[in-house]
């Protein structure tokens, strides 16, 4: 409609134009909606009004729909018989549409939870060696006063501090690739900062956790273990 320079659906009501090699008048105007995938803007569509058409559009139930179609297909027989019965689904069609994203979904999820389980291994050992290491600091701490939550604190520190470095390396180049992919669709999300804060949060919490499991335990040992051989 505003491609053809009128600025309300009123104007262009009963004016006749030229499409398809037909000599056609507009009766209506629909409101816009895709008829193609998000990657692509919403075009202009025409909807000419035939008595005869080259498609027929039915609206099913999933009940039962073997036999719905055992018997449309015979009525089609009988109505058209030079015709071949070739049909396929709306929900399919849009279905295939977004199939590479649903792909890139699951592949992408697939591997982030399994980078994930690998870090968490790697940082399970890496708090063990360094919970070993620091055995007998821990005794002389706990014995000169050191609470169970001062040495979890004290032990969780620097892998949070690695934890926050490696988000702030990592959020820039999250940013750039996601906008870049994003940039494949005509109508897509901002990237807010909420995004980066909770996958931060979130990396906290699983660090946290992994490493507490080890630390617990060093803090929660009886410190005449670690400092009597010494």
């Amino acid at each position: 409609m505003y491609e053809l320079g009128y600025s309300s659906p009123q104007e262009i009501i009963g004016k006749s134009f030229f499409e398809w090699e037909q000599q056609g008048r507009v009766i209506g105007v629909v409101q816009d909606f895709h008829y193609t995938s998000l990657h692509e803007r919403i075009r202009p569509m025409n909807f000419l009004l035939e008595s005869l058409s080259n498609y027929l559009t039915l609206r099913l139930t999933t009940n039962e729909l073997q036999t719905t179609m055992a018997q449309i297909e015979r009525t089609w027989q009988q109505l058209v018989p030079h015709r071949p019965f070739d049909y396929r689904f709306i929900d399919e069609a849009f279905d295939a549409q977004y199939r590479s994203e649903r792909r890139f979904n699951r592949i992408v999820g697939s591997f982030s939870v399994l980078a994930i389980f690998i870090a968490c291994l790697g940082l399970f050992g890496l708090a063990s060696f360094a919970t070993e290491r620091r055995t007998k600091e821990v005794g002389i701490r706990k014995v000169l006063g050191a609470t169970a939550t001062n040495i979890v604190g004290l032990l969780s520190r620097d892998f949070l501090k690695l934890t926050i470095l490696a988000n702030l390396l990592a959020w820039p180049l999250a940013y750039y690739f996601m906008k870049r992919w994003l940039e494949n669709f005509a109508y897509r999300v901002e990237i807010s900062w909420q995004v980066f804060a909770l996958a931060g949060g979130l990396a906290l919490v699983i660090v946290l956790i992994t490493v507490s499991t080890q630390t617990l335990r060093a803090a929660m040992a009886n410190p005449v273990e670690s400092l009597r051989y010494e």
